[in-house]
């Protein structure tokens, strides 16, 4: 193969990118045949997405909506419970492994995928069997597995940290429009054909993911285990408060959907109400990765938590004074229209302050938890039967709670009172980065080759 010019007068191996046998001139990504790392993602995410949005559709007229509110309520708690395990026990001990095994991530989305497959099936011909609980539930937990998987990968198949919340934030939108789009005419296919056709829909948009996962990065997500350096940046003062302000989010998000899940079917209409309010969520969703891109070039990230934090405690105090089910839809947008917005100012936060950790192992690490913020919350929301006004006031609370906690750790921030790392931690931080050689304007050390730092 010919070499070219490495700029030393030394010839190197021309790269190969197409390695099934094509020898291509152009550079990959001009190659009309190339297919990013993040596109390929991409396409993963909206199947994944569109066959979230086809079980709800083929649940909508099913058992799981139609028996009686105390059997459901026992029926969600049990498998709530079970649902602890995989976030609470078995992702912290496996997580670290399958970071490091190459193709990890992408071999977890695949089993996901295939069981999704699997539970539809499954499901077929039992949608007025009380077998669809547990079915629907395991269908509930791999969507969370999924999501752990998927932050865990973003920054793999990224060129550079800009790239990183724009991704996220294009991911999250996708998500968005390809469920609202493939809710209509599954929605007229569940009219005119049932929903076990409903359900083999389902399996096939499924097994598509399956399929285009195989051409997910197999690259290893962290190579080796955090370092001393890793693990004291991500428990730095603003990683710490800008987790437990998404931790109160994401709790607010899981718990208005099962409070407004059983409240609402109390009410007269209340499944096309709990209807629209999910669909409320989706378009509030949506319009947060809109907005909190424009919102980052202009607020600094505290200030976007702090609103994200305000704005739940806004809305629930709102709702809690208006009432009604009206109010209870606008509630459900308030709350993901605000854990939209959180999580982007989260990601740069995490970016901002911990410059040498592995950005997919920390957001795997951090998603786990976020999830398991969600379960506890739609547990609370289950095992006590609160009224509307009664849960958007539980909502209220916690948003200013949290907001008040927020606001004074970034005063005690300000003040030099420790939160974090303590001074004997910052000094080994300090140690490991002299260790290290010079660093880069964003506290990395130089790539090899690198020209370094410009004389002054």
């Amino acid at each position: 193969m010919p070499g070219v010019s490495d700029g030393y007068g030394e010839a190197r191996p021309r790269p190969d990118p197409w390695p099934r046998g094509s020898r291509e001139a152009l550079a990959p990504h001009q190659d009309p045949r190339y297919v990013s790392p993040f596109r390929r993602l991409a396409l993963v995410h909206s199947l994944m997405a569109g066959g979230d949005a086809v079980m709800a559709v083929a649940l909508a007229d099913s058992l799981f909506l139609s028996i009686s509110t105390d059997v459901a309520r026992g029926k969600v708690l049990q498998f709530l419970a079970i649902s602890f395990i995989p976030f609470a026990i078995v992702a912290p001990l496996i997580g670290p492994f399958i970071d490091r095994l190459r193709g990890g991530r992408r071999m977890v989305i695949r089993l996901t995928a295939l069981a999704r497959v699997l539970i539809a099936v499954g499901m077929v011909g039992r949608v007025d069997d009380l077998v669809l609980f547990p079915l629907a539930f395991g269908a509930l937990v791999l969507q969370k597995t999924y999501a752990v998987s998927k932050s865990a990968l973003v920054p793999t198949v990224v060129r550079t940290e800009a790239e990183l919340v724009e991704a996220n934030s294009k991911l999250g939108l996708l998500s968005g429009i390809v469920g609202a789009a493939i809710a209509v005419p599954v929605v007229l296919v569940q009219r005119l054909a049932g929903s076990d056709t409903t359900l083999v829909v389902n399996a096939v948009v499924f097994a598509l993911a399956l399929i285009a996962s195989a051409r997910l990065p197999r690259e290893a997500v962290a190579s080796r285990s955090a370092a001393a350096l890793e693990r004291l940046e991500l428990r730095a003062p603003g990683i710490v408060l800008g987790a437990a302000a998404m931790l109160a989010l994401r709790a607010a998000v899981g718990f208005v959907f099962f409070h407004l899940a059983f409240w609402l079917r109390s009410q007269e209409s209340g499944t096309l109400w709990f209807g629209l309010a999910l669909s409320a969520s989706v378009a509030a969703t949506m319009l947060g990765n809109i907005i909190a891109p424009v919102l980052r070039r202009q607020l600094r990230v505290e200030m976007m938590l702090m609103g994200a934090l305000g704005l739940l405690a806004f809305g629930g105090a709102s709702v809690a004074v208006v009432g009604g089910v009206r109010a209870a839809v606008v509630l459900a947008a308030v709350v993901n229209l605000a854990a939209a917005v959180g999580r982007l100012a989260f990601e740069a936060t995490v970016q901002r302050d911990a410059p040498d950790a592995n950005r997919g192992r920390a957001f795997a690490t951090f998603e786990v938890r976020f999830q398991l913020a969600w379960v506890v919350a739609g547990l609370a929301a289950v095992l006590i039967p609160f009224s509307g006004t009664v849960g958007a006031a539980v909502v209220a609370v916690l948003g200013a709670v949290a907001c008040a906690n927020f606001v004074q750790g970034q005063r005690l921030v300000r003040a030099g009172r420790e939160l974090g790392p303590t001074n004997l931690q910052r000094l080994r931080l300090l140690s490991a980065r002299v260790r290290g050689g010079p660093t880069t304007g964003r506290g990395r050390p130089p790539r090899p080759g690198s020209p370094g730092p410009a004389p002054r």
